[in-house]
């Protein structure tokens, strides 16, 4: 960053407040600039946009909130910039919540409030925002975080209400009142807007479609740079980096932090310091997810042989998580519940460590609800979740509606089991030791069956292997 708050423009200064800052990034300014710096701008005429697609969809989901508490008045807020170091900030992005019920997504202000206001037939309902400032106030060219100066153009009040069909008032309008229902402040409030996704609408879907088929680019893109990332001492970062690039290119980046595990680190579920070298002879989990501009998320994991071919027991050891996967996606049907899902992979994973003599039991005694689970020593997570605009989507829904849920059309969400091998696991003989596979695919679950988002990006060892095979050849 080549500007920030220390910056001074001559030696004479003079301090001036900011106006409407929600900061203190001020800085001193020379009287010339400051009689100078209102004035001599071209006029800035605005043409209204159309509506964009997702507003009559975001109508459609206000009005079942609304629906969900006649009389009460609702605040759902974006949220506001977060402190990363100093006076430097994390990139901003809306509550899922919010963004759902707007249809403002990549392009949300911070500290925006949607309000519904009860009236006798419902609610009427504001969005309210800091309008951009004219170029006349202190704010235009002082302030850091929300000047147009600083950071770019910003959106107003008109052209918002336009594109996305919903009234809109200036952010110092709102105030707060008493009795309302603040979005994670009311329990009640925050179920009902994390179970309305459960449900995906047209537009949701296209979307998730959109992210899956560039999470597939960015995987295509890692194969071709695998040599890279072999010959440099930090590979996991090179990988990391690969996908990055085509998430920022095409969509509004990941969804999640990227996990490029390989060797060893595959056995860290959540490994995301990818600090480790890319080794020929081992694998690579690679768990990562594009984020369309309208925040809605791919989450696909493939797990690559570094060399381009699996050995013999990486080979055994990825067919069975195939295998498992193969056999959730089976059982996934429409009215079944959706921890069945979890179920059907978990008998599986069972049969497999039985059979290989890992357990101290059978694979029907580790099956046991009440006294079993030794499998689960090496696959301790779930195989399903669901996915939306939150890459674990819908998480403050009611248990009956989400584990123990009857799967239904419209719903989104992960098929992904493993199988980890810790490198110091000695339950386990030496040569799957430090083995870790997972397979992750994004499933739709339709009328007429499950569809895999995500089934042309290759999923078998065969296809894994002419894959890499194609890319780098």
């Amino acid at each position: 960053m080549s500007t920030g708050e220390n910056d001074t423009i001559a030696d004479e200064t003079v301090e001036t407040p900011v106006e409407n800052s929600s900061t203190n990034r001020k800085q001193p300014f020379p009287q010339g600039f400051l009689d100078t710096i209102s004035t001599g701008w071209a006029e800035r005429p605005e043409t209204l946009p159309a509506p964009r697609a997702q507003a009559p969809y975001a109508e459609r989901r206000r009005a079942a909130v609304s629906a969900a508490f006649p009389g009460k008045r609702l605040v759902i807020p974006a949220g506001s910039l977060k402190q990363r170091s100093n006076d430097t900030d994390y990139v901003f992005r809306a509550h899922s919540a919010f963004a759902h019920l707007t249809g403002w997504a990549s392009d949300a202000e911070p500290d925006s409030v949607l309000v519904f206001e009860p009236t006798d037939d419902g609610h009427d309902v504001t969005l309210y925002f800091r309008e951009r400032a004219d170029r006349t106030t202190t704010e235009f060219y002082a302030d850091a975080t929300v000047g147009e100066f600083w950071i770019g153009p910003r959106p107003s009040l008109a052209g918002v209400a336009a594109d996305l069909q919903l009234a809109t008032a200036h952010l110092h309008e709102f105030a707060p009142v008493e009795g309302e229902l603040v979005l994670e402040e009311d329990e009640t409030l925050t179920r009902v807007v994390s179970e309305l996704r459960l449900i995906k609408d047209d537009f949701e879907i296209a979307e998730m479609r959109r992210a899956v088929e560039i999470t597939a680019q960015g995987f295509d893109d890692i194969i071709r740079e695998l040599p890279a990332a072999v010959a440099h001492a930090r590979g996991e970062r090179v990988v990391e980096g690969v996908f990055h690039r085509r998430a920022r290119e095409d969509g509004n980046g990941e969804g999640y932090d990227t996990i490029a595990a390989s060797g060893p680190h595959a056995c860290y579920l959540h490994w995301t310091r990818n600090d480790g070298a890319v080794v020929p002879g081992d694998l690579i989990l690679v768990d990562a997810g594009v984020e369309a501009d309208s925040l809605y998320t791919a989450d696909i994991t493939r797990t690559l042989p570094v060399s381009g071919t699996f050995t013999e027991v990486q080979r055994r050891v990825y067919e069975t998580v195939r295998e498992a996967a193969d056999a959730a996606l089976a059982a996934a049907k429409v009215g079944v519940r959706f921890r069945d899902v979890h179920a059907a992979a978990m008998a599986v994973i069972a049969e497999r460590t039985a059979e290989w003599g890992l357990l101290p039991v059978t694979a029907e005694e580790a099956l046991d609800a009440d006294k079993g689970g030794q499998h689960r020593r090496y696959m301790v997570h779930g195989t399903s979740h669901h996915l939306g605009i939150d890459v674990h989507d819908c998480a403050q829904a009611r248990r009956e509606m989400y584990y123990d849920g009857i799967l239904t059309p419209g719903m989104v969400f992960t098929i992904e089991p493993g199988l980890y091998f810790q490198i110091d696991d000695l339950t386990v003989p030496v040569e799957l030791r430090g083995i870790g596979v997972r397979i992750e695919d994004d499933i739709l679950m339709t009328e007429d069956g499950p569809v895999n988002l995500s089934a042309g990006i290759p999923r078998t060892a065969d296809e894994v292997e002419a894959w890499m095979a194609r890319l780098q050849g």
